[in-house]
């Protein structure tokens, strides 16, 4: 299942919360050429999940949903460039666990 929100799509498998930026996003950023992810374990909605450079931005990157932070896409930070992959097993920022399906269902449908 797939949601919206923060220009992320937000795809559930099992009790695991993928936050994956959207090809709109992967466009309004540009080339990513820095990133530095969040080094918090336990997010509420609204707090940063990660800090890039992109070559028409600068942004601070949301999660749209609280949670536990269960990985980082660690060969993002090496290579910034896979956020601007098509392929999500890439794109992926986070994952997250623990989330509240209420909060995962309120979500617009991708």
């Amino acid at each position: 299942m797939r949601k919206v929100a923060n220009y992320l799509w937000i795809e559930k498998n099992g009790e695991e919360y993928k936050l994956i930026m959207t090809p709109e996003l992967q466009d309004d950023i540009g080339t990513v050429g820095f990133v530095e992810f969040t080094k918090e374990k336990s997010l509420k909605k609204d707090d940063s999940i990660l800090e890039l450079e992109g070559s028409k931005t600068v942004l601070d990157l949301t999660t749209p949903i609280a949670g536990e932070v269960a990985a980082v896409n660690e060969k993002a930070a090496d290579a910034p460039e896979l956020l601007n992959s098509a392929d999500p097993d890439e794109s992926w920022v986070v994952k997250l666990t623990g989330v509240d399906e209420a909060e995962f269902n309120a979500l617009e449908n991708a």
